[in-house]
């Protein structure tokens, strides 16, 4: 690649990026598999030809190292071109350029089907402490905070006394 990178080449930069960031926080200079085919996945590239398993082989292939579990971003401009050759049967600057199009044509990782926080209230009851019944509701105090380890294990009381004694700490030591 050239020391000078064109706008094109940049915004499929950005593209790259913004997979490899999604769930590695700060981790733009690199992609895993898993974002690889989730990019790959979203942006159309995948049919009958070119199906989950040759994706992966790809990546494989296209990783210098059987060590490295990560594409760099020349890595994957090679990965592009293994993909432009066994969807159009060739490599040629046309097919890869249409391949490229396909990525830059994204917005970035999609996070449609996943579960989001709930704003309608109907599981507040699950963290509501004096709801509690039973073993659980003797993790807390009456207030809602924690007891900690008093909570969660039996401390065994080392005071001579039996458990549930009244009159604990009511000798005074008379000889």
């Amino acid at each position: 690649m050239s020391a000078q990178v064109s706008g094109n080449e940049k915004s499929l930069k950005g593209v790259f990026q913004k997979y490899a960031v999604f769930g590695r926080p700060g981790q733009t200079k690199d992609i895993t598999s898993k974002n690889f085919s989730k990019m790959m996945k979203e942006c159309d590239i995948m049919d009958k030809k070119v199906n989950q398993t040759e994706i992966d082989i790809i990546f494989q292939r296209a990783k210098a190292s059987p060590k490295l579990k990560v594409l760099t971003y020349e890595k994957f401009l090679t990965s592009l071109k293994m993909i432009a050759k066994s969807k159009y049967g060739t490599d040629e600057e046309e097919n890869f350029g249409k391949i490229k199009n396909q990525i830059r044509s994204s917005s970035g990782p999609s996070t449609a089907g996943t579960t989001s926080t709930s704003t309608t209230g109907k599981v507040d009851h699950f963290t509501d402490v004096t709801k509690y019944t039973g073993q659980h509701r003797e993790r807390f105090e009456k207030d809602g905070t924690g007891k900690g380890k008093a909570g969660r294990e039996y401390l065994v009381e080392e005071s001579g006394y039996v458990t549930g004694y009244k009159g604990k700490d009511s000798f005074d030591g008379k000889e």
